[in-house]
């Protein structure tokens, strides 16, 4: 009798150190949730909740406790709190920010890669499409918000100058990116599309982390860490390339070097231009990877010489006049990414570029010479995976010189600028329906010795599941450049504000794009001499503005084999900048802009075939036969572009690409005589292309590796 008294007393005494935890679970919008997994942290003690979100369970544990509800597609809670506290506990669970579903701030950014769910390119389309030549910049020119201008080369966006748009390498600014040329032959960007695997245009509203950029910035970021070793060798009809990948431990380098020669071309294809030593070039790019325990360091470098010479018509110059170019240019990057904790990350680097022009002008030659470094450093915090800030700092020295030799006389002008930035930006998601990017940068210029606010602003909505709508503002400033400032160090920078709506859906491979834009210029740039020069009267007495909308349409799903995009662009836009005598629309500008991209895979060829075409309305120009400023409009720009991919096995492929099949005689502007004829008539020479068409062939081969040229396609 006495043991069952002792029995029941001690079963009495463990029941009573049982606690029982219960409570509801829901969503954000207070609907239950079904199979939520609730338990103690470091026990064995849970539950799951029912079809009404109700879990109850009890527990032994005395003092403070975890208690942990995880549910998949849903951000994890934990409570650290009394036990005794535990009951009819009401938990509210928020959607992870890592569901495919997530919105995410596309207003004003393009992207082409993988990994973003409003990518509208992927990588090799930049080498893929036809016109390109192999140039990303060809690429993004088939991008609406850009401005056809074939004659340059250069992108041109939203009515914005070619200036205007800056260009990094993994985060680091890139200060001579294209080659120079002359007149009507276009230039094209210094980097191969090769060692890049992902790419950001941002044709407004871009991020507080950039600034000096008035329209619009474009970001390259270098290859990760290779997963194999290979060899790849290019043979065109313009020239030779090879390549090749090296890993071992935690190390990788990559290298590609390219010599392009066009004397042999031109001597098989005709010229509308005189050349006296055709264009050629030598470059060579590597890149170099460690990866740490935390992070990856990456060093970049890339080296470019060219030269050419011709002789330049001219109607005031009755055998044109000689015009000769021989520059070289070095552009490294160091690079750090990587963790400081498990919510702090690092980025930072620092880039030096140095370009060096000789320009030889018939009785003139100039010598000009620019070096300039841009360091950067920007820590992030993750305080949740709805909450996340930016810090950063960045510092540009840009150093200039130039040396002009003029019928014996010597001018010689030297400029130095530097720009001290900050900025900070946070991003918040609401919920996965609703985002906001917050943020701002302050800039102090050295030769005006003032500091500059630029806030930023842009926010996304999700209305279902494939279909979004976002919005940007932003404030930009740019400093002017050194070739102006070596006359007058006293110019304020010029300002332009964006204002942007976006809607995208994205669905079953198709994607429809939509974007309104308005952008308000001032403090532009004013001169009143037909050319800057010591004597010009400076002023930042300008403005303008350029609104318009934009439509992308890329299908890779309705026709088996067959993919292709459509982009058009409406632009109606002013300024009153330079040496305008009046407000207008600049020469660069076109009123409308369609591109058409196809490309075709036809399996019983094991070739893919392209079609592009590009379609531009007539640039402003000035007729000196009419009255008025900028008066009259050249023919619509119209271009056929075709190229021909074809397998010859997995590891090499036969390139054939034609721009400007048609032949169509394409006129960007007209040169007028200085003097009229006896009937008062000014006599005009139109400014047309530089070749009726542009044929290459390539043979590309890979060695080694898993890798094969179909990829490539």
């Amino acid at each position: 009798m006495k043991a069952l008294l002792l029995f029941l007393l001690l079963f009495s005494s463990i029941s009573s150190a049982q606690t029982k935890i219960s409570g509801t679970i829901t969503d954000s919008k207070n609907q239950p949730l079904m199979g939520v997994n609730v338990y103690l942290e470091g026990t064995y003690d849970g539950a799951m909740s029912d079809v009404d979100g109700k879990f109850v369970f009890t527990t032994s544990e005395t003092g403070p406790v975890i208690l942990i509800a995880s549910f998949i597609g849903y951000e994890e809670f934990r409570r650290e709190t009394s036990v005794a506290t535990l009951s009819k506990v009401a938990i509210s669970l928020r959607e992870s920010m890592n569901a495919l579903n997530t919105v995410v701030l596309s207003a004003g950014s393009f992207s082409a890669g993988d990994s973003s769910k409003a990518s509208v390119l992927k990588p090799l389309d930049i080498v893929t499409t036809a016109g390109a030549a192999g140039d990303f910049l060809g690429a993004l020119q088939t991008l609406p918000g850009t401005t056809a201008n074939p004659d340059d080369g250069r992108l041109f966006v939203r009515g914005g100058t070619a200036d205007e748009t800056q260009i990094f390498v993994d985060g680091n600014r890139v200060f001579s990116p294209y080659t120079p040329s002359t007149g009507n032959i276009p230039t094209r960007g210094r980097f191969s599309p090769f060692l890049f695997d992902g790419i950001t245009f941002s044709t407004g509203g871009y991020s507080a982390e950039y600034g000096d950029a008035l329209s619009s910035v474009l970001l390259l970021n270098t290859t990760n860490f290779p997963i194999e070793e290979k060899t790849e060798v290019q043979l065109m009809t313009v020239g030779v390339g090879a390549g090749n990948t090296q890993i071992w431990e935690e190390n990788s380098l990559s290298v590609n070097a390219t010599y392009i020669n066009l004397a042999p071309y031109n001597e098989i294809i005709p010229q509308n231009n005189q050349f006296i030593d055709p264009f050629q070039s030598a470059s060579g790019e590597a890149v170099y990877r460690h990866k740490t325990n935390k992070g990856l360091f990456k060093a970049y470098g890339a080296f470019s010489y060219s030269d050419f010479s011709l002789i330049q018509e001219d109607i005031n110059v009755e055998d044109g006049f000689f015009f000769g170019l021989r520059n070289r240019n070095y552009y490294g990057n160091l690079n750090y990414t990587g963790e400081l904790s498990e919510s702090w990350e690092i980025q930072s680097g620092v880039s030096l570029s140095k370009d060096h022009t000789d320009l030889n002008l018939t009785t003139t030659k100039i010598d000009n010479s620019e070096t300039a470094v841009n360091g950067k450093v920007k820590v992030s915090k993750r305080y949740n995976n709805y909450f996340k800030m930016h810090y950063g700092a960045e510092q540009f020295v840009i150093d200039s010189k130039e040396s002009i030799l003029f019928e014996q006389e010597n001018f010689n002008n030297t400029i130095s600028q530097y720009n001290t930035g900050a900025f900070v930006e946070s991003e918040l998601f609401a919920s996965k329906d609703l985002a906001f990017k917050i943020g701002g940068r302050a800039d102090y210029y050295n030769t005006t010795q003032q500091i500059r606010f630029s806030p930023r602003l842009s926010a996304a909505i999700s209305i279902s599941d494939n279909t979004q709508i976002s919005a940007a503002y932003g404030m930009f400033h740019q400093q002017i450049d050194n070739s102006i400032l070596q006359y007058d160090s006293s110019l304020e920078t010029e300002k332009a504000e964006h204002f942007i709506l976006n809607f995208l859906h994205k669905k079953n491979n198709r994607m429809l794009r939509a974007e309104a834009y308005y952008k308000k210029y001032d403090n532009l740039l004013t001169y009143d001499t037909s050319r800057p020069a010591f004597n010009s009267n400076y002023e930042n007495g300008g403005d303008g503005y350029a609104t318009g909308l934009d439509i992308f349409w890329r299908d890779e799903q309705s026709i088996k084999n067959l993919e292709y995009w459509v982009s058009y662009s409406f632009l109606d836009t002013e300024r009153l900048y330079r040496n305008y005598p009046q407000t207008a629309t600049p020469q660069f500008a076109t009123d409308h802009n369609l591109s058409i991209v196809t490309k075709y895979w036809v399996d019983d060829l094991q070739s893919q075939i392209g079609f592009t075409y590009n379609y531009a309305s007539g640039r402003p120009f000035t007729n000196a036969n009419q009255e008025g400023f900028l008066n009259d409009k050249t023919t619509d720009f119209q271009s056929l572009d075709f190229n021909w991919a074809y397998l010859l096995d997995d590891s090499k492929i036969l390139y054939l690409s034609v721009s400007n099949v048609m032949g169509r005689d394409n006129i960007f502007g007209y040169q007028y005589s200085n003097a009229p004829d006896v009937q008062g008539q000014f006599d005009r020479r139109a400014i047309g292309q530089a070749a009726d068409r542009f044929i290459f062939v390539g043979f590309f081969w890979t060695i080694g590796g898993s890798d094969n040229q179909l990829d490539n396609l």
